[in-house]
């Protein structure tokens, strides 16, 4: 049963950000990146990080952005973002864990610039492939967890198949020999 109100919720959340990608306003922007330089044209957050989709990014520098999720699993719910595209989870690499921390880092920051000083009632994680409802890395930033809904509980539940917290990501990265 919950595995069956999982795929029904992921199936929205995919069609949500269907529709955010054809409703999306371009933008003009000099100096966009191209394939070489980490892009995915048809990648909706590498849209919105290079600022070819109208949406209020709250944080970005050289490396990541952060943004609100369109359909928020908890009264804060960002997504944490590398500028380039990367995947997913699972196509990372040991030298990716100091991307990982630094996502973690970004994400608490924001939660705290928002209000949120209790950082034990959150919860940061990766959807698991198949379960990406975009390909492009992202780290779900939920506060407070307390405050998730059924559904929300289910889609960004820990040890399941479908959601790694960034805890167990970093676990994972750091136990790869130096070659994987």
């Amino acid at each position: 049963m919950t595995a069956a109100i999982f795929f029904v919720a992921y199936g929205l959340q995919v069609q949500c950000l269907k529709m955010a990608a054809s409703e999306g306003t371009a933008i003009e922007q000099s100096g966009s990146l191209n394939q070489t330089d980490g892009y995915e044209k048809k990648c909706i957050f590498c849209k919105i990080v290079n600022k070819e989709v109208d949406t209020e990014v709250i944080y970005f520098d050289e490396e990541l952005a952060c943004f609100k999720d369109i359909k928020p699993g908890a009264p804060h719910h960002y997504l944490v973002v590398p500028m380039k595209h990367i995947g997913n989870c699972k196509s990372l690499k040991k030298d990716h864990a100091p991307l990982v921390e630094k996502m973690v880092e970004v994400g608490k920051a924001m939660l705290q610039k928002n209000g949120i000083t209790d950082l034990n009632d959150i919860r940061l994680g990766f959807h698991w492939p198949p379960f990406c409802s975009v390909t492009h890395l992202h780290l779900h930033v939920l506060a407070p967890a307390s405050l998730m809904g059924f559904t929300s509980r289910i889609f960004y539940r820990p040890d399941s198949y479908w959601f790694i917290t960034a805890e167990q990501l970093l676990q994972r990265l750091n136990s790869f020999n130096e070659n994987t």
